[in-house]
């Protein structure tokens, strides 16, 4: 199964998916390239370091929600340049845009995104703090297929993350993180071995 990561920052979670592909352990996924929206993110490193082809793609326009809806140009360069990949399955791992419809519509149900949060809440941006500042004693993280709703796809799996009394916000995010280390190479892997049935 070929796999395209987008990515807007450090790239911790591709970095952790590169590292077990490297050791055998993705199963029969395969990550084939990886762009980003951000010219200085470290993500673009990382995956030359691992020797998989990484590429700045321009930015990607944010959008009001009328032009998502009828935006049929602004992401074109994107969609043509991950159709060359050929891609099986593109991962959503910290990229920080809203893809608009004709993007989803040219990847029909081929998208995931990994969120930092136990979805239906907390949805968007700064979810951690979102639960730290709601008070919640439980929250983790999820993987969803993306559709045009905000965070809103099927989910694929969680995994919970408690918040205790002796946390603080950053030790909150380091735990989430973590969890986030566990779900998406299982989610990955678990999606290829489906497709390669």
């Amino acid at each position: 199964m070929r796999v395209v990561v987008l990515g807007s920052g450090t790239g911790t979670n591709c970095k952790n998916l590169l590292k077990l592909q490297r050791e055998n352990k993705l199963g029969f996924a395969k990550i084939v390239a990886v762009f980003s929206d951000n010219p200085n993110a470290g993500i673009l490193e990382i995956a030359k370091q691992f020797g998989v082809p990484a590429s700045y793609l321009g930015s990607y326009r944010q959008l009001s929600v009328n032009e998502l809806k009828n935006s049929s140009n602004s992401d074109q360069l994107w969609i043509d340049t991950i159709h060359k990949e050929k891609p099986n399955l593109i991962v959503l791992a910290g990229f920080m845009r809203i893809l608009s419809y004709h993007f989803i519509n040219s990847f029909n149900s081929q998208i995931i995104n990994l969120h930092p949060s136990l979805l239906p809440s907390f949805k968007g941006l700064g979810a951690i703090r979102q639960a730290w500042d709601f008070g919640v004693k439980i929250t983790g993280c999820t993987v969803h297929w993306v559709n045009d709703e905000l965070d809103m796809g099927k989910i694929i799996d969680q995994a919970p993350v408690h918040i205790n009394p002796s946390d603080t916000l950053e030790s909150l995010a380091a735990k989430v993180h973590s969890a986030e280390h566990l779900l998406l190479p299982s989610v990955v892997t678990e999606l290829a071995r489906k497709f390669h049935e």
